[in-house]
């Protein structure tokens, strides 16, 4: 079985298509996912990309994936390391490089800049990876 962590971004592109996940995948993610991925979801309705139904369909869709999640210390320990080691503001994104080292194959993000960043500690695989073919 391959791991592989997902991002807010990821999780609204699978909910958008309504992706089904490979068999032999399991989905990861920080515990901030869920509200980083409710802010997205908020933010998009109120641009008028979404209406509030399919927001709440897309968000029900994410709740029912196979998904773990997790926020323990180490995790939070970890991701302050690689914050510091990459110069980063914050520890947001590097709570999904920290679990990627931690606890899985691969991290997956749209975000090119995070994919770049990311690869110098973990690998980073594409979207389609974790999708049934």
């Amino acid at each position: 079985m391959t791991r592989f962590v997902i991002g807010p971004d990821v999780a609204m592109w699978l909910a958008r298509d309504r992706a089904e996940i490979a068999q032999a995948t399991q989905l990861v993610a920080p515990t901030l996912l869920r509200s980083q991925l409710v802010s997205l979801l908020y933010q998009a309705v109120q641009r008028g990309e979404l209406t509030k139904k399919d927001a709440g369909e897309q968000l029900d869709y994410v709740r029912g994936l196979r998904m773990r999640l997790l926020g323990d210390r180490v995790l939070q320990n970890v991701a302050w390391r690689v914050a510091e080691r990459l110069g980063w503001a914050d520890t947001f994104d590097a709570e999904y490089i920290a679990l990627t080292q931690l606890q899985a194959d691969a991290l997956i993000t749209l975000d090119k800049k995070l994919a770049r960043a990311a690869k110098t500690l973990v690998t980073v695989a594409a979207i389609d990876d974790l999708l049934r073919r």
